[in-house]
This record gives C-alpha cells, sequence and structure tokens, in this order.
C-alpha cells in the first residue's frame, strides 16, 4: 500500500477536500473522493492489476494516483462536481474555439508561404532549363555534321559536347539572361 494524496481546495467559497489512496497490491485499485462538508460528492476508482506484479509497479501505480488526483481536482474546478459544470463546458469550448480558429490561421499563413516557395522554386527551375537549353544550343553539334555520321557515331558526338559543357558555362548563360531582365 502506499501513500496516498490529499488535497484541501478553495471553490466558490467552499472547501472541497480531495482524497486518492491506494488500495494494496492484494486489491490493486486507486479510489479518489471528493468531500464536502464530510459528505462524498464524487468518486472515481481505477484498476491496475496490469502492473501490480511488475518490478516498478511502486513508480507506476504512483504515477497512477497522481494523475487521477490531478484529475479530480481539475474537474472539481471546473464545475463537474459542484453543478458549476455547464457554465465550464461552454467556456471551455469557446476557448477552444478561439484556438482552433488560431490554429487554422497558422496553417493557412504557412501554407501561403509555402506556395510562394514552390512558384519561386519552378521560376527557378525554369530559368535554369532556359539557360541550359541556350548552353545546349550553342555548343550542340550541328545537324548536317551529325547527318554524315553513322548512327552510333552521332549519338557519341552529342554525348562528348554534353560532358564538354561545363556547369560554369550553365551557369554563366543562365547569369547573363537574369541580368539582362
Amino acid at each position: 500500500m502506499l501513500v496516498g494524496y490529499n488535497t484541501n481546495i478553495s471553490y466558490k467559497e467552499h472547501v472541497y477536500h480531495v482524497q486518492t489512496e491506494d488500495s494494496g497490491q492484494q486489491n490493486p485499485v486507486i479510489v479518489s473522493l471528493i468531500y464536502s462538508q464530510g459528505a462524498i460528492i464524487a468518486s472515481r476508482k481505477t484498476n491496475y492489476a496490469h502492473v501490480a506484479f511488475d518490478p516498478d509497479f511502486r513508480e507506476k501505480v504512483t504515477k497512477l494516483m497522481k494523475t487521477q488526483h490531478k484529475w479530480m481536482i481539475r474537474e472539481l474546478l471546473a464545475g463537474k462536481f459542484t453543478g458549476d459544470y455547464q457554465g465550464a463546458v461552454e467556456e471551455v469550448k469557446a476557448v477552444e474555439e478561439v484556438k482552433a480558429v488560431e490554429e487554422v490561421k497558422a496553417v493557412e499563413e504557412v501554407k501561403a508561404v509555402e506556395e510562394v516557395k514552390a512558384v519561386e522554386k519552378v521560376k527557378a527551375v525554369e530559368e535554369v532549363r532556359e539557360a541550359q537549353e541556350t548552353s545546349e544550343d550553342s555548343t550542340s553539334p550541328r545537324k548536317d555534321e551529325e547527318q554524315h555520321l553513322p548512327s552510333s557515331q552521332s549519338l557519341d558526338v552529342r554525348a562528348k559536347h554534353q560532358l564538354s559543357k561545363s556547369l560554369d558555362d550553365i551557369l554563366l548563360n543562365y547569369i547573363m539572361k537574369r541580368d539582362k531582365q
């Protein structure tokens, strides 16, 4: 049996007592109770038989107890056990709606930025392709040269011309074309 939690909570001019305790390995249940003026107004039980005989069961059960105790306090302060729950639910929904709207706006902003970047990338790729085409036009073999060669030699000539083009030539053509615009 592990040591439990006891917390007094003041809420709307009342003092509530939240108690969470372990029933022990022989009866692996965590029990949380909320008292108001000595009367139990809420309870919650959690079975932990699935971890009761684990080597580190003490840490696991302690964590379960702490989580359940906090949950009971959170629900108490939300008004669930005091009759104020509907108002609290509406407040939470309003806050969640605001957060959802903000998240949608953020997602839309990210999409807009991504679209702009995509358009810029497409333009850059098109400019590079145009620069490559300009470079190929100036360095590619003429059709009349290829006509006099057998087809296998024609491919070799094209391959050699493509290899002879340097990246510097392509970039230089790209920069020159871009500067003209």
